[in-house]
């Protein structure tokens, strides 16, 4: 055994203090930045009501819509690249309102998860859900941050108070395809009762049909604005109005490949994250400097073994 240690200690040690210096690097390495692609999203959650509907699965388990948007959201935080920017909106009445301005994913994504957690009903203002007007402010609330922010507008398309015919959203100060983005539907087909909550989210029962204002819905249905199902065709109507892009929020996986689209990528410098390439070195310096003694060291102790057995 001690012939081994001294051929180890002949052979030199200069691997010892490279891969020593390697993984120095990799513990404390340099800033480097590198250009690629990244993106700059603000998603503004609806929060009335009806999206505590649970008409929707998460995991082959009935959730509320709002629920389901969160988880969604959560994938995608994971999956943007360092460099990429995410901030949170609400909406409820008729406003979209910033409540967090793009940050960084990667160095706040601590910050960006437990401010996600805290999105839910109890943060509503007003029973009234003007989607149309929301949108709309939506466009306006990415297009004060930036020209490079897109918007992603989550919700189930259900106006309380019902739209009259014909009716639309103020927009004189918008065009069309000016902010890139995409309105999301999330909910079921099926008309269901909506949850009423009070002020600090605890149940109240179900809204009956006197408690709302009733009359011709978007999309064809009637009279059941006290139900709800997603209104898909008027999100659609509305998504075409603002010039961007529809999606059905069945699961996660959806959300993400829609927020990771490369039409929406903007190039800009942004940290990377190099450490595994000077731990990997020096991962193989020490095999290469150790596996041949060590493969003599077993040759060598194999024979002692079995005599002593």
């Amino acid at each position: 055994m001690n012939a081994v240690w001294r051929r180890i200690g002949n052979r030199g040690s200069w691997p010892l203090l490279a891969a020593l210096l390697l993984l120095a690097l990799a513990a404390w390495p340099p800033r480097v930045q590198l250009q690629r692609p990244v993106f700059e999203w603000q998603v503004s959650f609806d929060i009335t009501q009806s999206m505590n509907v649970e008409d929707v699965e998460l995991d082959h388990a009935a959730v509320s819509r709002l629920t389901l948007a969160r988880a969604a959201m959560r994938e995608v935080l994971a999956a943007l690249p360092c460099g990429s920017r995410v901030g949170w909106s609400v909406f409820a009445d008729y406003r979209s309102l910033v409540i967090l301005t793009p940050i960084e994913v990667c160095s706040h994504y601590e910050e960006l998860l437990a401010s996600l957690e805290r999105i839910d009903a109890r943060m509503r203002w007003a029973n009234a859900s003007n989607i149309g007007k929301g949108v709309t402010w939506a466009v306006r609330g990415a297009r004060s941050i930036g020209g490079h922010t897109a918007f992603v507008f989550i919700s189930d398309g259900q106006e309380a108070p019902p739209l009259r015919e014909n009716d639309s959203p103020p927009m004189m100060d918008i065009t069309p395809g000016e902010v890139k983005g995409w309105v999301i539907g999330v909910g079921g087909d099926v008309p269901v009762p909506i949850p009423k909550t009070d002020s600090s989210g605890e149940s109240a029962g179900y809204w009956k049909p006197e408690d709302v204002v009733q009359g011709s819905a978007i999309g064809g249905t009637q009279n059941h604005e006290h139900l709800s199902e997603l209104r898909e065709d008027h999100l659609q109507t509305l998504a075409k109005l603002v010039g961007v892009n529809y999606l059905r929020l069945a699961t996660p996986e959806a959300l993400k490949t829609a927020m990771l689209d490369r039409r929406f990528a903007l190039s800009r410098r942004a940290d990377a994250d190099l450490r595994w390439i000077p731990a990997l070195l020096a991962l193989l310096l020490l095999a290469w400097r150790f596996a041949p003694d060590l493969r003599h060291a077993r040759g060598a102790l194999g024979p002692r073994a079995l005599s002593a057995d």
